[in-house]
């Protein structure tokens, strides 16, 4: 077979060798999670964000489109992420492998977009497929990919990576429109996940390093094909991102307002100023250990007070110093920009406002490893160079790194292959309370109710003030025939938690509780407040239907079954509302409700029965 000529070849130019090298990463990347096609959906937030959510179910309509840029649901301003998990339903439905591929698959083209952005910005081929490949396959992003409730952060990413690469596209003409580009990414990315909120800061040190727009040093050999940009002086350079600050400022008071309507936010009382500030310093150094040694990794990371020593707290800020100290004398810039990129991304997600319980946590460091690979990546080419190591020899340490990596996230993916695998392990290498309550709720998924009670009470145990656990304690024993009881554990939810679905829950379950002793007034009083939380709380709705049904207030009971239909057609449904309006003296509304009632049964023997049993 002829060869090709030399100027057609596969790697004949950067351009076609980085291409086919782009391919290689995206078919790693996949190959290494395509095993979470598999996964079902977790049974922490991809409910709220996806399986339960009304208006993401329902798919890429005008009503979800309005509806995600209005609402604070889950404390967060996201209305890209809303849109991309609507999109994904209206696609594959309910089928968890559409919307874990479509994360996967994000996951990959951040990859191939980093890799593509920092050989553009710095010529070196083999530094930035490293940083690429590491961000790929490190075990710490698993979290972020395989967990659909956490599409904002792959999404995030992506739109914060075309805007650095539009950036450099204005830096090499700045002008107007390119400038507009950037701030229109850079928009979208706000409206994913506000831990995009410090790009204007990356961009500053993408000015010194590696676009080297302020002022000084030579391009290195590498450096000599990339785009020419024009060098400006720092204070033009900041007021250069003026307009971006401002978006910055903009998302920061529009996420502050929606966590404080989701009470989301910590208060200072629960976790005053110094406990913040020792877990963030500890936490810095967390991360890096968790960067360099991957292990223990879970969703959950709580912040226990008084499990920080002032010991551990000042070690990690002399390590903190130290490498900060390391990198300065260095005089190295891509080095200063990688430390500096890990330091200053980190800031919102490091604590300081503390959003949650938690003390750290793996979706965090999604952004801010970055600059972590890149001091990593061209800190070890830079002693490479000094001590002569060829080529050969430090891409085999690379790529035995990137296998042992490979490895270990492949066993962290298959954590997150079920419910009670990935809580049962988080429970193991975390004291977490939410880890127990979402293993005693997959356990209670299956049936195993008697197995699910101990991780409850573990989580009651752990956290007294946990509503998740006293709610489930309180059912059981309800069901177990102690309905007093359980009306005690109900009124502790309630005034524990100011979360509306949690609220609304708990009033809903202690109306019937109360129903089950008879008492009537306190049972409509329950249902009705569960209702006023939630409108579309159907179990509240049915609630109020028996009550003002067992009262003879026929019109209140039409009222009420109406409203159960409405929000799900449902044969008992059905089938009491068609009761109630014959007993109104709507006979012909009641033979309506009737047949829609024996349509959608697949029993209608049972229905009368479950009605029957329901009525007493």
């Amino acid at each position: 077979m002829p060869s090709l000529p030399r100027n057609e070849g596969l790697f004949s130019s950067p351009e076609k060798r980085n291409f086919v090298l782009a391919l290689l990463l995206i078919v790693a990347t996949l190959a290494l999670y395509n095993s979470v096609t598999h996964h079902p959906f977790v049974n922490f937030d991809d409910d709220r964000y996806v399986t339960d959510n009304a208006h993401v179910r329902a798919g890429l309509h005008w009503s979800t489109v309005t509806w995600a840029f209005t609402t604070f649901d889950e404390a967060n301003w996201h209305p890209l992420t809303w849109l991309s998990h609507a999109l994904d339903c209206q696609f594959f439905g309910m089928n968890p492998m559409g919307h874990h591929y479509t994360s996967a698959l994000l996951h990959a083209l951040n990859a191939v977009l980093l890799f593509w952005l920092l050989w553009r910005a710095t010529g070196s081929t083999g530094c930035s497929l490293m940083v690429a490949a590491l961000f790929a396959l490190h075990p710490i992003n698993v979290e972020s990919v395989a967990w659909v409730a956490e599409r904002k952060s792959v999404l995030s990413m992506l739109f914060l990576l075309l805007a650095m690469w539009a950036y450099g596209w204005y830096a090499q003409r700045p002008a107007l429109g390119r400038y507009a580009v950037v701030a229109a990414l850079f928009a979208c990315g706000l409206m994913a996940k506000p831990m995009v909120i410090t790009l204007p800061f990356v961009l500053l040190l993408w000015d010194y390093w590696p676009l080297q727009r302020i002022g000084g040093a030579e391009k290195s050999a590498e450096q000599s094909q990339t785009p020419q940009v024009t060098q400006k002086t720092f204070s033009w350079l900041v007021i250069e991102k003026a307009p971006l600050l401002v978006l910055s400022a903009v998302s920061a008071v529009v996420t502050v307002k929606a966590q404080r309507a989701g009470d989301a936010i910590g208060s200072m009382a629960q976790y005053p100023v110094h406990i913040r500030l020792e877990n963030a310093i500890a936490s810095y150094l967390r991360y890096i250990g968790k960067a360099v040694w991957p292990s223990n990794l879970s969703p959950m990371y709580p912040l226990v007070q008084g499990s920080l020593t002032v010991r551990l707290v000042m070690a990690a800020a002399l390590v903190i110093l130290a490498i900060s100290g390391v990198v300065l004398a260095s005089r190295r810039r891509s080095l200063m920009v990688g430390w500096l990129w890990f330091l200053g991304t980190l800031v919102p997600m490091i604590g300081l406002v503390q959003v949650g319980n938690q003390a750290m946590a793996d979706r965090y460091a999604y952004l801010p490893f970055v600059g972590l690979f890149i001091v990593a990546c061209w800190g070890a080419a830079d002693l490479a160079k000094q001590y002569r190591i060829p080529t050969a020899g430090l891409a085999a340490v690379g790529a035995v790194v990137l296998l042992a990596l490979a490895m270990v996230a492949h066993k962290q993916i298959g954590y997150w292959s079920d419910n009670i695998a990935l809580w049962s392990r988080a429970a193991q290498v975390t004291k977490s309370f939410i880890a127990e309550d979402n293993l005693g709720g997959a356990l209670l998924e299956q049936g195993r109710q008697e197995e699910a009670m101990p991780h409850f009470e573990a989580a009651a145990a752990i956290d007294p003030t946990d509503p998740m656990s006293r709610l489930n304690l309180a059912a059981y024993a309800h069901r177990k025939g102690h309905p007093r009881e359980a009306i005690e554990q109900y009124n502790q939810v309630v005034s524990t938690t100011r979360d509306p679905r949690l609220r609304a829950t708990a009033f809903s379950d202690m109306g019937y509780a109360y129903r089950e002793i008879g008492d009537s007034v306190h049972a409509k009083a329950s249902f009705q407040a569960a209702v006023t939380l939630r409108p579309r709380t159907l179990r509240a709705w049915l609630g109020l239907g028996l009550v003002a049904e067992k009262s003879g207030d026929y019109t209140e009971a039409v009222n009420a079954y109406s409203q159960v239909v409405g929000i799900q057609p449902w044969d008992l449904g059905y089938y009491l509302l068609s009761r109630a309006l014959q007993r109104a003296g709507h006979p012909q509304e009641a033979e309506a409700a009737m047949q829609q009632a024996r349509q959608l049964s697949e029993n209608f023997d049972q229905l009368q029965q479950a009605a029957d049993s329901l009525s007493k």
